[in-house]
């Protein structure tokens, strides 16, 4: 049975999007790595790796893991088209210049143009912890290159929201969000709510990642997160861990009813969100429970109005650990099996295998 009109045009449409990857440029261009299977973590040399300061006892240990995704073009970085002057925009931290790149990028993939956009855009934001402040730091005239309060709003991640609501002229709501690991998906949620409820008219959401200096490797430790050999295997046998990386993504979304009234074109449509906390149910501070994970699919599952035996594909966290992966599943399947009583029809995967 088909559904009722009323109940089809339910939803937020995905109108526009742009990000940068590590291996590749953009949205389409990794699409195209991930249709050929390939893995964009990047492998450093001695010589990069000392080039780029790490200490030689680091080089010389055993678990030593010499991987990370890298992010291409880091440094670059338009200044002049942003009308910001160069002293402002050397010392701001690369995450706020990417992110406010992309933010202009997603709005013209969408087809608005910045700083002209119809009604209230809003913004919902989160970064990294600004390491970039470590190298200006090490530079003699920082201090006095501008003042103060300057360095303070070109390199704190509370400015980030607001900085490109401000260069795009945008007047909705500009929210930054940190909730760690989950930091983007908790901004497009946001940004959800508040065009339901009529907050905003459209909304980027979306945050960015840049940890410097990138040529770095990391310590591979039993139990911890990171991969002991550089690679992701979510969901897999071999799984042993993750691998750090950079990148930045945004979408830019609008309530369905609207993106279809005015010609948008649709690339996705959110029928329903959820977030949760299982507070101290977890089996440790950086793991989650089980049951609360299951609520909150099923949460998310019942607000959007479809039935488990519709899904045909899971894009999960997948860290690649021996401990969250088996939670995942076992929240997944405990989230599922309250709805239906099939197996082996829904595809799991992570990104997170091509890209840390």
């Amino acid at each position: 049975m088909s559904e009722p009109v009323s109940a089809a045009l339910e939803g937020i449409a995905v109108v526009g999007m742009a990000g940068r990857f590590p291996g590749a440029e953009s949205v389409d261009a990794l699409w195209r790595k991930l249709r050929a299977g390939v893995e964009c973590i990047r492998r450093f040399t001695d010589a990069e790796l000392r080039e780029a300061g790490v200490p030689e006892v680091l080089l010389e240990h055993p678990a030593h893991v010499r991987a990370r995704g890298y992010l291409e073009g880091v440094e670059e970085f338009d200044a002049g088209f942003f009308g910001y002057p160069r002293r402002e925009a050397e010392i701001t931290d690369p995450q706020h210049r990417h992110f406010l790149e992309c933010a202009w990028e997603a709005l013209e993939h969408a087809g608005y143009d910045p700083g002209r956009c119809p009604g209230r855009v809003g913004v919902y934001a989160g970064s990294s912890m600004n390491t970039y402040l470590q190298v200006l730091n090490s530079l003699e005239d920082f201090g006095r290159a501008l003042g103060g309060m300057q360095a303070l709003v070109s390199s704190d991640k509370d400015h980030l929201a607001s900085r490109v609501a401000y260069k795009l002229n945008l007047g909705g709501p500009a929210v930054v969000v940190q909730t760690a690991c989950s930091t983007s998906l908790v901004a497009v949620h946001l940004a959800c709510q508040a065009l339901l409820s009529y907050q905003c008219d459209a909304a980027l959401a979306g945050g960015v990642s840049i940890v410097l200096p990138q040529e770095q490797g990391y310590l591979y430790q039993e139990g911890n997160i990171g991969s002991p050999d550089g690679h992701c295997r979510a969901f897999d046998a071999r799984a042993g861990g993750t691998v750090l990386g950079s990148g930045v993504g945004i979408v830019v979304l609008k309530r369905l009813d609207d993106a279809l009234a005015d010609g948008d074109t649709v690339y996705a449509v959110i029928r329903g969100s959820a977030i949760n906390n299982d507070g101290s149910e977890k089996i440790g501070y950086t793991a989650p429970s089980v049951r609360g994970q299951a609520e909150v699919i099923a949460e998310a599952q019942a607000l959007a109005g479809v039935s488990p035996e519709s899904i045909t594909y899971v894009e999960a966290h997948g860290t690649g650990t021996a401990l969250g992966d088996p939670i995942e599943v076992a929240a997944l399947t405990r989230a599922f099996r309250a709805g239906t009583a099939r197996r082996g029809y829904c595809a799991l995967g992570s990104v997170k295998t091509n890209l840390g």
